[in-house]
């Protein structure tokens, strides 16, 4: 949408050496002509900047960390190049583009969108913002400009998970659909991806966390302050983290949880 608007517009992608994000990046920049840039990063890069992405994500939530180390990454190469960058959040929430929507009952599915419009800004949106502020960027969120939330909202909803007979539905339907002139058919059909899959993170840290926390460790320390419970092991590394920078808070209500997190059941 950009391209026609800007004649040099440069395009960033990160990931690990194969994620399928760098690939399909690699095709948009080479279909709109983009000035293309890629960071690729090993697992030691990540345990690197683990303890500064928790530091200004203010957060323990694993899969929220997950996404933001990467976010962190390409930031840090997106700084090099240009002052503000735009990011796609939003079009997820507002287009139904998260897997577990496709399990809700369709009368209920507004409203979750709309709920999961307003988790946002200590989930998905906090990532956004903090990365950009920890290079002194600015980044900017155009599915979620009040035009582009009002229309999205009075769409109705079998157009954003829209199956055709008795085939799986697809999700943000309607939103692909407004695009496939622009973009290259693999990439605009591509099935959705939470960010740290397509990066190629993966389980890589949750298998890494597992190497420094027994599970006795475990079970003795994943009960919180507030009397809530971490989830896994990786939460509990990040949460171990998370102390060392700011203490051991009581009132946690600030860290916003992502829906549909992995949950280890809770001790009785």
């Amino acid at each position: 949408l950009a391209r026609p608007q800007v004649d040099r517009l440069h395009t960033f992608a990160c990931g690990m050496e194969g994620a399928s994000d760098l690939e399909y990046a690699r095709e948009v920049a080479d279909h709109i002509d983009s000035i293309h840039h890629e960071a690729i990063y090993a697992l030691p890069d990540l345990w690197n900047v683990l303890p500064d992405v928790i530091y200004h994500l203010e957060s323990f939530d694993a899969l929220l960390i997950r996404s933001a180390i990467t976010h962190y990454l390409v930031t840090k190469m997106v700084a090099d190049y240009v002052p503000a960058a735009f990011s796609g959040e939003g079009g997820d929430e507002l287009f139904a583009g998260y897997a577990y929507y496709k399990d809700l009952d369709p009368d209920d599915l507004n409203g979750e969108l709309i709920a999961s419009i307003n988790r946002m800004h200590n989930t998905a949106l906090q990532r956004v913002d903090r990365a950009a502020s920890a290079y002194g960027t600015e980044a900017y969120v155009s599915f979620l400009a009040p035009s582009v939330v009002k229309l999205a909202v009075h769409i109705p909803v079998e157009y954003k998970l829209h199956a055709e007979a008795d085939e799986e539905p697809v999700e943000k339907w309607i939103l692909r659909k407004a695009v496939e002139d622009l973009l290259p058919e693999q990439a605009l059909w591509r099935p959705k991806v939470k960010f740290w899959e397509g990066a190629g993170v993966e389980d890589h840290l949750a298998d890494y966390a597992k190497t420094q926390i027994t599970d006795a460790d475990f079970r003795q320390e994943r009960r919180l302050p507030d009397g809530s419970f971490l989830n896994t092991k990786e939460e509990l590394l990040y949460y171990r983290i998370f102390t060392e920078h700011f203490g051991n808070l009581t009132d946690l209500d600030f860290v916003g949880r992502t829906k549909g997190a992995p949950k280890v059941p809770e001790p009785l």
